[in-house]
């Protein structure tokens, strides 16, 4: 089993005001994510009335972690320092983690430990000219540089025309796309669905925050969003996680109306803690056909005479000269192919009357097909070719 009945050795070292956050954030998020789980998602048998927790107890999380109730409880009040990948790995599972919620639970583990964080090197500066080079030359894509904090450092044309409503007075000054969201009015026009949008920011925040737990301006910038937005201070204490890769997100841009953009977000491994996004829109889908006609229904056959009947007005010799031309694959007079004219799939023509022909109807080498017929047929469709 992945746990030890053996309780840690207690640290007696003093806390300062940073374990006092970390151990808040460990107990808030693990409470967090037991209440939303009930037994029967656990797959555990649910005893007695009434239940005091809107989720899991912890004895039960326990016991799907397999370690003891005190070693459980102790981690939920935010000792995380000593505990093992195994440990970790049990209660992700028993938690019912997604892979974001636990890359967040180790952050978490990794702040509690004093350990080294996933990104030990956070870029400082100017961004390289190669990058930017980069960033420029996307011209057909709108796409932005930011960091972890969700401050725009570069953008290319388009990125900045998509992105003009938060920069005010189209200044080059760096813009925190949260601080514009929640503390400014253009943010709340420029992103159309809200609620959304809300999660996504606060969620990026959040993971960033275990990622970096010792970044001044991450903290003092989170303090400032708390402090002054209702809508961000409930949203960040629901403890939500996100791994921002790829999907679909709106605008409400005031030049063009509401835009609905697919991204996709890629870590630059060669600057630690930087994230290049760039969007596109799907293709839009063609709704009428070559030459300004509707597209083409199900192909029918003309009907013919019935079985056994003649056709009116003609003689024996023209039938079997009809005949003789099947036979040969529906050759002219003079024993050339027919050709069918430009709308594709219509009766061939029988002059220089059709309003599509662009070549001569009797050119060598073309087919034609008497199966098919079409609502845009040639004007000079002659009846010789009725039952052909």
């Amino acid at each position: 089993m992945p746990g030890t009945d053996r309780t840690p050795q207690a640290d007696t070292r003093p806390l300062s005001l940073e374990d006092v956050s970390t151990e808040s954030d460990i107990r808030e998020f693990l409470a967090s994510r037991r209440a939303r789980i009930t037994p029967q998602q656990a797959g555990l048998p649910a005893y007695g009335g009434k239940r005091r927790v809107p989720g899991l107890r912890r004895e039960e999380v326990a016991l799907l972690a397999g370690v003891s109730i005190d070693y459980y409880v102790r981690l939920e009040r935010g000792h995380l320092a000593g505990a093992s990948e195994e440990v970790l790995d049990a209660l992700a599972g028993a938690l019912q983690l997604d892979d974001a919620e636990r890359a967040h639970l180790y952050d978490l583990a990794r702040a509690a430990a004093k350990r080294p964080a996933r990104r030990t090197r956070r870029v400082r500066g100017p961004l390289p000219d190669s990058v930017l080079r980069v960033l420029r030359a996307m011209t057909d894509a709108p796409a932005f540089i930011r960091n972890g904090r969700l401050d725009i450092l570069a953008t290319n044309t388009l990125g900045r025309a998509l992105y003009a409503p938060l920069f005010p007075d189209g200044s080059a000054r760096t813009v925190n796309i949260a601080r514009a969201q929640f503390l400014t009015p253009q943010g709340r026009d420029f992103f159309p669905h809200w609620e959304e949008s809300v999660n996504t920011t606060v969620s990026l925040l959040r993971t960033e925050a275990g990622r970096a737990p010792h970044d001044a301006e991450l903290t003092g910038l989170i303090g400032e969003l708390v402090t002054l937005s209702e809508e961000f201070r409930t949203a960040w204490a629901k403890h939500n996680v996100r791994l921002h890769h790829t999907g679909r997100k709106s605008f409400r841009h005031p030049a063009v109306g509401v835009l609905s953009l697919d991204f996709d977000a890629m870590e630059l491994p060669a600057q630690p803690g930087l994230t290049l996004t760039a969007y596109s829109a799907a293709p839009a889908h063609p709704t009428t056909t070559p030459c300004g006609s509707s597209p083409p229904g199900p192909r029918r056959r003309r009907p013919g005479p019935p079985t056994g009947a003649r056709s009116p007005g003609r003689t024996t010799g023209e039938r079997r000269t009809a005949r003789a031309r099947r036979r040969r694959g529906g050759a002219g007079p003079h024993g050339v192919r027919r050709r069918s004219c430009s709308t594709g799939g219509v009766p061939p023509c029988q002059g220089s009357t059709c309003p599509k022909r662009t070549s001569s109807p009797w050119s060598a080498g073309s087919t034609s097909s008497a199966k098919t017929r079409s609502s845009t047929a040639c004007a000079a469709w002659a009846g010789d070719w009725a039952w052909l």
